[in-house]
């Protein structure tokens, strides 16, 4: 059968992706400084062959032919995802691939060193080339698929949404999120809290982190927690490669990014094994790989049943002190202050970092911003949404994300999708198996079994919308993720 053949092809895509995706994490965790500029052109001739391998001539033959075979329903939504991912391949020029894989790596690898440093002049000229090079991308994209050049970027990570939906559901969300960050920070000047006394030293807080893994069912036959310069999860299914950073003055940075990241990281090994070599067994879309950190990290770990149940740890730990009460930990691990930095942002002044990058990728891939103005639209957004200037203050602003290094243009407005979509999946599940407390208290399996039941079995076998809704009975709407936030901080 042409399915058949189709399979096999997409089965050693898969090997050569698996290739490049441990190849990538060895760079960002292990590999020398020395090696980069070899292993740049190394996972640039990987990004060729798997351009390659997508542009294959027989691809379009086997795909006419396959629309004849006898094929139950989990196989013609993979025959459609295969299909998908060689149009997006077929869109680009293999030319194309390699520069764009080229300057992002360069540019990636320059900025551990630029942002430090606070450079954006040196950062400037090679964001400029990835900047050129994705718009060139897009353009091609749009043209083939009918869309505006944002648009078609988007698709590569979210199918189906479209700039204008965001605009709504933005605007929604700036309706009412500044009065809640007002609130909210009026309510806690009033709060005591104590803050948690360091230094919390690195071999102890990953020891710690281990163990919150594990207790939240990380796989370690299957995955591994390393150091990187900005937290990730990598890998494949089958060898999750997680990452994090340390500060010895700050357990809870490392902390909430290991559970963020090990919610990716479930989500991963919770994939349905007889798809995994196959684009249908990959996840869904990227917002709804962050519903899954998010749920992790912000539905369970700042919840105080979970701060509860983490406060022995830490003393167990760190020693013990005051500050791991379990009421402290619920007031320290809720406070909302509006910050720089994006990863280290408090659940309510979150979505308005997600909405500042938004507006300013949007623009920059639509031609109406330019790379070189990017430091004074930062600081503009940053006035407006957080009320906090970032003039000359390139390494907490507009230098400190990894995501626009390699021109991963449209990917930023996942993040408040997932902590939607995370809202609507939790209301959902106390709905049906009753309240947090019980839950996290007394039956964390039941969580996960929930969550692989109503998503991560699922993979790329429904849409977004359909898997959205069939397991949190409602389309996409911001109204339980603004309910989530008011119960929990100003309830």
């Amino acid at each position: 059968m042409s399915y058949s053949a189709l399979e096999q092809h997409f089965e050693q895509l898969h090997h050569l992706q698996h290739l490049g995706a441990i190849c990538g994490w060895d760079q960002a965790t292990m590999m020398p400084a020395g090696g980069n500029e070899a292993r740049a052109e190394a996972l640039g001739t990987l990004a060729v062959l798997c351009h390659q391998q997508l542009q294959d001539p027989r691809l379009g033959d086997w795909f006419t032919a396959a629309e004849h075979d006898a094929l139950n329903a989990e196989q013609q939504q993979s025959l459609a995802e295969m299909r998908r991912a060689w149009r997006d391949a077929t869109l680009l020029p293999a030319d194309l691939v390699r520069a764009r894989s080229l300057a992002g790596s360069r540019c990636e690898h320059a900025w551990r060193s630029l942002r430090p440093a606070n450079d954006w002049a040196g950062f400037l000229p090679l964001f400029e080339e990835v900047v050129s090079l994705s718009r060139e991308a897009a353009s091609a994209r749009a043209d083939a698929l009918g869309l505006s050049r944002y648009d078609s970027l988007l698709e590569q990570y979210e199918p189906g949404m479209r700039s204008q939906t965001l605009d709504g559901l933005f605007g929604e969300l700036g309706g009412w999120l500044p009065g809640l960050i007002a609130e909210v920070q009026e309510k806690q000047r009033f709060e005591t809290v104590l803050p948690l006394q360091g230094p919390f030293a690195t071999d102890k807080q990953k020891a710690l982190g281990l163990e919150v893994m594990g207790w939240l069912g990380f796989d370690f036959h299957h995955g591994r927690l390393d150091v990187s310069a900005h937290p990730f999860c990598g890998g494949v299914s089958e060898d999750v490669r997680l990452t994090t950073r340390y500060d010895e003055a700050d357990v809870a940075q490392a902390l909430m990014g290991i559970v963020h990241e090990t919610g990716h990281a479930r989500y991963e090994q919770g994939l349905p094994a007889p798809w995994r070599r196959l684009p249908v067994g990959q996840a869904r879309s990227m917002g709804v790989h962050e519903s899954q950190s998010l749920f992790f990290e912000m539905q369970l770990g700042r919840h105080p049943a979970f701060l509860a149940r983490l406060a022995p740890l830490l003393a167990q730990h760190f020693g013990e002190q005051p500050a791991f009460a379990a009421d402290n930990l619920a007031r320290l691990y809720t406070r909302v202050k509006p910050g720089f930095i994006r990863v280290d942002a408090d659940e309510v002044t979150y979505p308005a970092h997600v909405m500042l990058r938004y507006d300013i990728e949007r623009d920059l891939i639509e031609g109406r911003l330019e790379a070189r103005d990017l430091p004074e639209r930062w600081d503009q957004l940053m006035q407006h949404y957080l009320g906090l200037s970032t003039k000359g203050n390139y390494s907490n602003g507009c230098l400190q994300d990894i995501h626009w290094t390699d021109g991963s243009f449209g990917y930023f407005p996942s993040y408040t999708l997932g902590a939607i979509y995370a809202a609507q999946l939790a209301e959902a599940m106390r709905q049906q198996l009753g309240t947090f407390e019980r839950l996290i208290g007394e039956d964390l399996p039941a969580v996960f079994g929930w969550l692989e039941q109503k998503v991560w079995r699922h993979a790329s076998l429904l849409s977004t919308e359909a898997l959205m809704t069939q397991a949190s009975g409602q389309a996409l709407s911001a109204a339980p993720f603004e309910r989530h936030l008011k119960q929990r901080y100003s309830g």
